[in-house]
C-alpha cells in the first residue's frame, strides 16, 4: 500500500483550502462589487458642455431598475444639467438639488446606462454624484457614501486641473431665475417693516378709543389745568396780602 509523503498531503490540503476560500470570496463579492460608475472624456475643471456618462449596475436578479435619482455636487446647478441619452422611455426631471431619470423598469440584471450634459464643471479636483437607484419591487440601492472604500460609495469623477485661461461662465438664465423669487418673510426687510405697521395702527386705534382724544389733546388739557390753577393761587395770595377796604 502506497502512503503519500507528509509534505504532499500538506500541500494538497493547502491547495484545497485556498480553492474553497476563493469560491467563498466569489460568492460573497458579487453584490458588494456592484456600484455606479461615472466617466467623461472632458473631465477637467472649468470645462464647458461636458457629457458625463453613468452606469448604474443592477444588483437584483428578480427586479429591474426603474429610476435613478442623483444629488448634484456643489458647484453644479440643476438648471445647468440637460439630459443626454438613456434607457428607452425614460424621462429626465430636474429637482432642487439634482435630477431624476425614470421610466419602464429594465429587465432584471440589466444596468441603467445614461448620460447628462453639464454646462460647466466647477473648479475642483473631484465631483461626487450621490445616486439612489430604485427597483421595480421598491428596493433602493443608496450609492451615497463619500468614502470610496465603503460598501456603498458614491460615484466620483476625478477632474484634471483647469486649462490655462479658463474662467467660470456667467450663471445660466435658469439659475438666475431660481434666485430671483422674493426671500422668505423671516429674512426679508420689507415684510419686517410691514409687520411693524399693524402695531402702530393698533396704538392709534387704542388712543382714539380712549374718550375720542389723542395723547396730544390730553397733554394740552393737563397744561391748561395747571395754568388755571396757578392763576387762581396767584389771585388768592394777592388778595390776602392787600389792605382790607373800609
Amino acid at each position: 500500500m502506497f502512503t503519500a509523503p507528509t509534505q504532499y498531503v500538506t500541500a494538497r490540503r493547502l491547495a484545497l483550502a485556498a480553492a474553497a476560500s476563493g469560491a467563498v470570496l466569489l460568492l460573497t463579492a458579487g453584490p458588494a462589487s456592484a456600484h455606479v460608475e461615472v466617466e467623461s472624456a472632458k473631465a477637467q475643471a472649468l470645462a464647458e458642455n461636458v457629457e458625463i456618462s453613468f452606469d448604474a449596475e443592477a444588483e437584483s436578479d428578480t427586479a429591474g431598475i426603474a429610476a435613478v435619482r442623483v444629488i448634484l455636487p456643489k458647484g453644479i446647478a440643476p438648471g445647468d444639467v440637460t439630459y443626454g441619452e438613456g434607457p428607452k422611455g425614460w424621462k429626465f426631471t430636474a429637482a432642487d438639488d439634482g435630477y431624476t431619470i425614470k421610466g419602464p423598469a429594465l429587465k432584471a440584471g440589466v444596468n441603467a446606462e445614461y448620460s447628462v450634459v453639464v454646462r460647466q464643471l466647477p473648479d475642483v479636483k473631484e465631483l461626487a454624484f450621490k445616486s439612489l437607484q430604485t427597483y421595480s419591487d421598491g428596493k433602493i440601492d443608496r450609492w451615497i457614501e463619500l468614502d470610496e472604500s465603503s460598501e456603498q460609495p458614491a460615484p466620483v469623477l476625478k477632474l484634471k486641473a483647469a486649462a490655462p485661461g479658463a474662467k467660470p461662465v456667467s450663471p445660466s438664465p435658469s439659475e438666475t431665475a431660481s434666485e430671483s423669487p422674493s426671500p422668505s418673510p423671516s429674512v426679508s426687510p420689507t415684510p419686517t417693516a410691514e409687520a411693524t405697521e399693524p402695531s402702530a395702527s393698533a396704538s392709534a386705534e387704542a388712543a382714539s378709543d380712549d374718550g375720542g382724544m389723542s395723547a396730544g389733546v390730553w397733554i394740552g388739557v393737563v397744561a391748561a389745568v395747571v395754568v388755571v390753577a396757578g392763576a387762581a393761587v396767584y389771585l388768592v395770595r394777592r388778595r390776602s396780602s392787600s389792605p382790607s377796604s373800609v
